[in-house]
């Protein structure tokens, strides 16, 4: 591997360590890609190269997964939510929200969640994930 793919393989994990921690925060394909010094279409070229996903795709499921643990809590709308995980669209929230979980915001806030309650956090992240890029039906998945 040339020096410079090298490079590029610690800016492109830099940004997705940065999506991972900030992502409530206001982050763009741009804002990204100046960080990992590249243009946005390079940044997003390499980043899907390297991790097998969009940008966008996996900062939309950080921040689907950690509205699924504020929902599950039950104590914020789901307005609350969207606003809190760093979507400025309710509706694409929602709508990206149901494709990935398999049910809308609201009706996932609404069920029980007291079967995955004795199941340690560490578990409990894996069992909750959700799944990226349609990989499998919520009837497909365990």
């Amino acid at each position: 591997m040339k020096r410079q793919d090298l490079d590029d393989l610690v800016r492109l994990r830099r940004a997705r360590d940065r999506m991972d921690r900030d992502y409530a925060e206001p982050l763009d394909v741009p804002a990204l890609a100046r960080g990992a010094l590249m243009s946005p279409g390079h940044f997003s070229r390499s980043f899907r190269a390297a991790f097998g996903e969009t940008p966008y795709s996996y900062l939309m499921t950080r921040r689907i997964e950690r509205a699924k643990a504020l929902l599950r809590r039950g104590d914020l709308t789901v307005t609350e939510v969207c606003i809190a995980v760093g979507c400025t669209s309710l509706g694409s929230f929602s709508s990206r929200f149901t494709q990935l979980v398999g049910e809308s915001p609201s009706g996932y806030r609404a069920r029980s969640h007291d079967d995955g309650a004795a199941i340690p956090a560490c578990m409990a992240k894996i069992h909750t994930r959700p799944v990226r890029n349609g990989e499998a039906s919520p009837a497909a998945r365990p």
